[in-house]
């Protein structure tokens, strides 16, 4: 049985947040605001040495919606630029989002292993 220690790093890898809008029917989000003014905002006042946007275009199932309408990926070099970013930048950030969306986001801070 494999036993999972939070908090626990290896200390090599990337900081990776990840940031999941869950689709339900007659969601808002706005893809050309999010990609060209929340995403750079970000960027400008976290820090992160990268993003990735995707757009959710269906389940497994092509018949099926997504279970996410978009993900975003944000990469550091170490979790305390994570905190300290959102401590500083946090709530104009989420002041932000009413801009793009109607969707209350999921987050997880996680390393990268490979």
């Amino acid at each position: 049985m494999a036993v999972c220690l939070f908090h626990e790093r290896r200390g090599e890898g990337m900081i990776k947040v990840s940031a999941y809008y869950p689709y339900t029917e007659g969601v808002k989000f706005d893809f050309i605001y999010y990609t060209n003014s929340h995403i750079p905002l970000c960027k400008s006042r976290l820090g992160c040495s990268k993003v990735e946007v995707s757009k959710g275009i269906s389940d497994t199932n092509p018949n099926d919606p997504p279970m996410y309408v978009a993900t975003a990926d944000m990469y550091f070099d170490n979790v305390e630029e994570v905190h300290e970013g959102f401590k500083a930048h946090g709530r104009e950030l989420f002041t932000d989002m009413p801009n793009y969306t109607d969707i209350k986001p999921l987050f997880i801070i996680a390393e990268v292993l490979d």
